[in-house]
């Protein structure tokens, strides 16, 4: 089995390293968006403006959309050219694919959050010691995780790219309900369940915690809830991935 879970995680990086486009995507991009985030607030700019308290999470919301954006949108490619198809008749089964891909796409998400990171930290100078900024860094590696885990999931119940575009509003509708444009407490008690079931809530939660000056062991519940997103949505993931459509 771990010859074989090797072999996928082998072909997967192989393939990132020809495709160019996917890296741009998503290496570039993220930090093109966050230049344009330092143009806005630069208007919003004030004495009483805690830059930080928005830009980190802002930031965790570029590493969880692209990431789950383009996650969705290879597998699905990969399913389309029969690629898995052929991965399952020379008996690679559900762990091992998704094993495989997850652990090659981690290291560019590895790559992804420590760019985005530092972008952050460099344009609005956060003023973060170190051991935060491990922290902050930890928990955007979690998110990205999780939202490979979660495009796992989505491009097993899609047939063509156009598919996954539904799922994408979804996304955004996700930072609304994660509190990060608009507090926890105030959304609609019927929206603050829909919260649990995105797992920007619980990075979101354990973000502010740091940035308010705590340590990950006081978002624990946050960490834990994330930890426990990432490990469900994985093992949906594996149990829904077909042979066949």
């Amino acid at each position: 089995m771990h010859s074989r879970l090797a072999s996928v995680t082998g072909r997967v990086l192989n393939q990132l390293r020809h495709d160019r486009r996917l890296i741009a995507l998503s290496l570039v991009f993220p930090l093109i968006l966050i230049y344009f985030l330092r143009i806005a607030f630069d208007v919003l700019a004030g004495p009483s403006f805690n830059i930080s308290v928005y830009i980190v999470p802002y930031g965790a919301f570029i590493v969880h959309f692209i990431t789950y954006m383009l996650t969705a949108i290879v597998l699905v490619r990969e399913r389309t050219s029969g690629t898995l198809a052929r991965m399952f008749v020379s008996g690679y089964n559900q762990f091992e694919i998704i094993g495989g891909y997850l652990l090659g796409y981690s290291v560019l998400a590895t790559i992804q959050s420590l760019l985005i990171l530092f972008e952050l930290n460099w344009l609005f100078e956060l003023g973060f010691a170190a051991g935060r900024l491990a922290s902050i860094y930890l928990i955007m590696w979690l998110l990205a995780i999780c939202s490979m885990a979660l495009g796992t999931l989505v491009s097993n119940f899609a047939r063509n790219e156009g598919q996954v575009l539904p799922f994408i509003s979804l996304i955004l509708l996700s930072i609304i309900l994660s509190g990060i444009l608009v507090p926890y407490e105030r959304l609609p008690e019927w929206s603050q369940v829909l919260s649990h079931l995105t797992p920007l809530y619980y990075a979101n939660e354990v973000l502010q915690e740091l940035i308010g000056g705590g340590v990950l062991l006081d978002a624990w519940a946050g960490l834990a809830g994330l930890l426990a997103y990432g490990l469900a949505v994985v093992i949906v993931a594996t149990l829904t991935l077909r042979e066949k459509d």
